[in-house]
């Protein structure tokens, strides 16, 4: 059962700031009176719109006077952040108590989902074992409190982010975010948007209960949604430590976050911001959010004024260089004879969840990327200033528009902050929606 709920039209940040310091005194009753060591793990700057980062200073400025704090952004393997990009997205937090997660060589390992555990949980689409590894900083630092962050919202690889995504990706080796995104993606993107406990997502809960219960934390999740101003704005808040408090948050996100036509849609036209979105591995949201919404045929053009790579790492952006987005009947046959593709399984998984397989076009407008280079990977390309000019962002709210020569198409100013679909591929798909039946936690 969640510590805290808190529902609204629009939560203000002075009511934010007050439901941090109930999360801290609740902390002190039922987890440590006096904590003198604590964690926080708020998510990296590809959420900065989510306002996160706002309540870890916060966080920050409640317990520093007291105890011995640190941050840990929960990367995964994205690119640890510099130091002004800690200011923007932590403010007044002193950059020497913000670690950047090792993904490669900071972790130990904690356990195993077994490969039998994995197929029962998935039909037996997946058979290969999860193992567990973890920042040697969380397991090795005899905390007394830790605090997670992070936004409630549709995601491809567990039906909705955060939770103890914080844990198996954020802070995760590299064996563990290989094992776990190939398996997603051979259970199918589409299976797993928008439903509440994925495959994954259920092992993770195991893994959870298994092997962390020990820890002494909570979870402080928010769920956003745009106002009459067409403002992203908060629209709840749940914390708590149990698994209850993040299928609280996922069924509130589950209503205000998913958009659902009757029709399919011919044309959309999403923004990436710059100071976010730099690498199609985190922009391709814009595939992943959209495709159950367009037409066979149809078009997904991304304006990305930051888009300067391909991957965050080095290595995975030659990966991505090398196969393109092709579909996952290519992708899956090369990974089976190609050592690069099975080393950073990761990558492969991530090929197969940035293709349209061949059923709509995706466009990219780039800040910084070459022609050459979107189409090396298998997107096509337009110039960002002609399109911006023809699409005007700036101008136009999330929802339908026309362009001055009368072509329609439906736009989004933050497809990472929810999914769209065609009412047809949200409820008739192998996984139904919603995923209410939640498999029991053993072992």
């Amino acid at each position: 059962m969640p510590w805290i709920v808190e529902q609204s039209e629009q939560i203000s940040w002075e009511r934010l700031r007050e439901l941090m310091a109930q999360t801290v005194a609740e902390a002190r009753k039922r987890l440590c009176a006096e904590p003198k060591r604590v964690l926080l793990l708020p998510p990296d700057i590809t959420r900065m719109h989510s306002g996160v980062g706002r309540l870890t200073e916060m966080l920050y400025e409640m317990l520093s006077p007291e105890a011995d704090v640190h941050v840990i952004p929960t990367l995964g393997q994205h690119v640890p952040h510099t130091p002004e990009e800690n200011e923007r997205m932590f403010g007044k937090v002193p950059n020497e108590r913000i670690h950047a997660h090792d993904w490669r060589n900071g972790c130990v390992k904690v356990g195993e989902i077994s490969g039998e555990e994995v197929a029962a949980s998935c039909g037996g689409v997946a058979d290969w074992p999860i193992p567990l590894t973890l920042n040697k900083m969380l397991m090795e630092g005899k905390w007394d409190l830790i605090i997670h962050l992070g936004h409630v919202v549709p995601h491809e690889v567990l039906g909705f982010a955060n939770h103890n995504k914080n844990y198996f990706i954020g802070v995760g080796g590299k064996e563990l975010i290989c094992a776990s995104h190939l398996m997603a993606a051979t259970c199918g993107i589409e299976n797993n948007l928008g439903n509440l406990v994925t495959p994954v997502r259920h092992c993770f809960n195991v893994a959870e209960e298994r092997y962390l219960k020990h820890l002494p934390d909570v979870y402080v999740q928010v769920v956003m949604a745009r106002n009459a101003k067409n403002e992203l704005v908060h629209t709840g808040v749940y914390i708590g430590d149990d698994l209850d408090t993040y299928l609280g948050a996922a069924r509130q996100s589950r209503e205000q976050n998913i958009t659902v036509f009757d029709q399919p849609v011919k044309k959309i036209v999403c923004v990436m911001q710059g100071d976010e979105f730099v690498s199609t591995w985190v922009a391709n949201k814009a595939v992943y959010r959209t495709r159950m919404a367009l037409a066979d045929g149809g078009e997904l053009l991304i304006l990305a004024p930051g888009l300067k790579r391909f991957g965050e790492q080095p290595d995975v952006d030659a990966i991505i260089r090398k196969y393109g987005y092709t579909g996952t009947e290519h992708v899956m046959k090369l990974y089976k004879t190609e050592p690069d593709l099975q080393e950073l399984a990761h990558a492969t998984a991530h090929l197969l969840h940035g293709s349209s397989e061949g059923r709509f076009k995706i466009t990219y407008a780039p800040g910084f990327l070459s022609k050459a280079e979107i189409e090396q990977v298998n997107f096509q390309y337009a110039d960002l200033a002609e399109m911006t000019k023809r699409y005007r962002p700036d101008e136009c709210q999330e929802g339908w528009n026309k362009t001055a020569d009368g072509e329609e198409y439906f736009f989004i100013p933050t497809p990472s902050a929810g999914l769209w679909s065609t009412r047809e591929r949200l409820y008739n798909r192998a996984t139904g929606f919603g995923g209410d039946k939640v498999p029991s936690v053993g072992g």
